[in-house]
This record gives structure tokens, C-alpha cells and sequence, in this order.
């Protein structure tokens, strides 16, 4: 198969498509569970991610790298064989995570930083993140980019996406010195190019003309949900998706909360992770239909309801849980509810993405989504 992704109905601008990887198809628009050191915060299993249909995992390049440090992973068979999950993992770069570091130099050639662990200085480049990424096995890579913060300085930006675009260019040719071009990318990793410029709309549309004139087999907007407004994310997916390639998968990194998401999807994204939904849960919000639940509160005290009558997760469907209970052990401050709460916001954010390829398929997916929005604006 020369295309990794197969495209089977448009609502507008909203997609539903397939990407194919070297480990199976994934129907999109999807979720990543981000097991940040190979592992879901909360004592999340693998086969809790199985048992609410998780069609992906997103691990931590920088993190795996430090500890246990992705040699160590690479001699028991890579990333799938060291945390027993089967499906497909997409690793981030390092660069995010680097670049949000105090403790750090930029150059032309990579970054120097010092570990957050026992400060040690060490360099990244897009070679070395390249490098690390296959021995993890991941089935998508991403290539190194420079991750400005979101400071109003067009100079800094412009310096970043001409960085980004030069480090993108060097992890193909690193990528492709182990996996030559000529491999089918359901035969080998896959490799993602990032989309930098800030909110100038001026450097994104730069960025992304460079970005996409590369031979990657897929792309990513990075960059957002970084500090700066809703109202300016939601202009530059207007103003950037719109052009990236209808062929290639559409992946916007790091956002967001259930509503950032449906506005995104109806944009023309395919692809979201963030940590939201496991960072919530673990401080006691918890994500429904009927918008988020403090459910440390008092008033759920006594409240025998399950979290959502409306929600498929073992938490609300299987067993049943009473918010009472839940309640009960997030005030307690047993490990159980935070686990118990993570699976039900992780369940729900896969379970949102399910519904709104539905809804594509169905061409009703802007009236559903509004319809979605109104909901999650009640008062629980």
C-alpha cells in the first residue's frame, strides 16, 4: 500500500478516514492515550486501554530516553514488548518537553539541556530523537521541531520555523537512512512533520508550506494550546487545516478538552492527544455528557448515579459505581478513585471520538456537535 491514509467521508469540513499503519488500520478522528513513561498515570492497564477500545498509545521521547533510557527498552524488543500493549505508539520528539525545560541552549545544531532528574547535560538533536524513536519501535514518529513558547515576538517565531524546518529535514534523512522511502508505510514506522509559527498567521503559512513540500506521511499543527486564546487557536485551524494535504492525516498536538476537540474535528482534524482527561481525573473532574463533575464536591455525598447514565465505560456501564462511592474515595485520597476516575475520562474521550465519526459518516456531524456543546454547558 503506497497511502497511509484512506479517506471515506467528509461533512463539510469534518473527516472521517482510516490511517493505515504497520500495526493495524485506526478509523479516525482519534484520541491518544498518552502513557507519558510507557505506562497510564493512575495504574491504567493495558488491558483497561483494550477494554474501552483505545485505538492508540502516545509515549514520551525525552522521558523514555532519560529513564529507562530507550537503549534499555530496545533490548527487550522495543516499546510494544516492554509494556505488552499490541497496538500501534506514536512518540513525540523531545522537543516539547525540552524546550519547556528553564534549564536549556538553543542552536542551530540541537539543544543543550540539563535532566530534570540529576542534571546532567545532554544534547538532542533530530538525529538523536530519530535514533531514540526507533529503538522505542514506534509505529508513527515525529520529527524534531523547535516549540517557541507562546510569546508575541514575530523575531523569536520566525527564528523556530526556520529551525523546524531544518531539523525536519534532517529526521527524514535520518529516518530513511534505516527505512529507506521506497518501504510501503505499512511496512515501516511512519514519520510526521509539525507545523511551528505561532499565532502569526504570516510564519504558520510559511511553516506550512515548508513542512508539506517534504515527504512525510503525515502532519502535525504544534504550538497551540500553549497559553494563548481559544478564540486564536480556532483562527489558525481556520486559517492552516484548509490547506494541509486532504491525503495525509491531520494531527493537532496537545489539545484539549472535550469542546476544543468537536471544534477541531469540524475543522478538519483527524488526530488529538492531550494529557486533560488523566490530569483531570486524578484532581477529582470528571468529563460527561452533561459537561465536567467536581466530584469531590459535598453534594455527591449521597448521590447514588453513576457518573454518566450515558457512558459505556466499565466504571458507569459494568460496575456501576455510585458517584457516592467515587466521592467517597477521591476525599480519602485512595489511589482507586483516581484510577477508577481515569478510566472513565479516558472511556468518555475515546468514546466522543467514536460518536463523531458516526456522525460524519452520517453527514450530520454539525448538528450533532452543536447539539453536544449545549449539553456540556449544564450545571451538574
Amino acid at each position: 500500500m503506497k497511502s497511509n491514509f484512506e479517506l471515506k467521508a467528509t461533512d463539510g469540513k469534518a473527516r472521517a478516514g482510516v490511517l493505515h499503519t504497520r500495526r493495524g488500520e485506526i478509523e479516525t478522528p482519534f484520541f491518544l492515550s498518552v502513557a507519558t513513561r510507557g505506562a497510564i498515570k493512575a495504574g491504567v492497564s493495558v488491558d483497561d486501554l483494550e477494554a474501552m477500545q483505545a485505538p492508540v498509545v502516545l509515549a514520551n521521547t525525552y522521558h523514555l530516553h532519560l529513564r529507562p533510557t530507550s537503549e534499555r527498552i530496545k533490548q527487550f524488543g522495543g516499546l510494544h514488548n516492554y509494556m505488552k500493549w499490541d497496538g500501534p505508539i506514536l512518540t513525540d520528539s523531545g522537543g516539547f518537553q525540552v524546550f519547556s525545560l528553564k534549564q536549556k541552549k538553543i542552536t542551530d545544531d540541537g539543544i543543550w539541556f540539563r535532566s530534570h532528574i540529576d542534571g546532567e547535560k545532554i544534547f538532542l538533536d533530530a538525529e538523536t530523537s530519530i535514533h531514540i524513536q526507533h529503538n522505542l519501535e514506534a509505529d508513527v514518529l515525529m520529527a524534531f521541531d523547535e516549540c517557541p513558547p507562546n510569546v508575541p515576538n514575530f523575531h523569536k517565531i520566525r527564528r523556530a520555523v526556520e529551525r523546524t524546518t531544518v531539523w525536519a529535514k534532517r529526521s527524514i534523512t535520518a529516518h530513511q537512512k534505516k527505512y529507506p522511502a521506497s518501504l510501503s508505510p505499512t511496512k515501516r514506522p511512519q514519520l510526521f512533520g509539525i507545523v511551528q509559527g505561532g499565532c502569526f498567521s504570516e510564519l504558520r503559512t510559511q511553516s506550512l508550506r515548508d513542512i508539506t513540500a517534504l515527504p512525510f506521511d503525515g502532519f502535525a499543527l504544534g504550538g497551540l494550546a500553549v497559553g494563548e486564546s481559544t478564540e486564536e487557536m480556532y483562527r489558525v485551524l481556520d486559517e492552516i487545516v484548509p490547506q494541509l494535504p486532504d491525503d495525509k492525516p491531520h494531527y493537532l498536538m496537545g489539545v484539549g478538552t472535550p469542546q476544543n476537540i468537536l471544534e477541531a474535528i469540524e475543522r478538519g482534524i483527524d488526530m488529538f492527544d492531550c494529557v486533560m482527561p488523566m490530569r483531570n481525573a486524578r484532581h477529582g473532574t470528571v468529563f460527561t455528557w452533561q459537561g465536567t463533575l467536581p466530584i469531590e464536591n459535598g453534594g455527591f455525598r449521597d448521590d447514588k448515579n453513576v457518573l454518566d447514565e450515558n457512558c459505556s465505560c466499565p466504571v458507569c456501564h459494568d460496575k456501576q459505581y455510585s458517584r457516592s462511592y467515587l466521592h467517597h474515595l477521591m476525599r480519602m485520597g485512595e489511589a482507586l478513585g483516581s484510577r477508577l476516575l481515569t478510566i472513565h475520562n479516558l472511556s468518555f474521550y475515546h468514546q466522543l471520538m467514536r460518536e463523531s465519526r458516526a456522525h460524519i459518516l452520517k453527514g450530520n456531524f454539525a448538528t450533532w456537535k452543536k447539539k453536544v456543546l449545549k449539553g456540556m454547558e449544564k450545571n451538574l
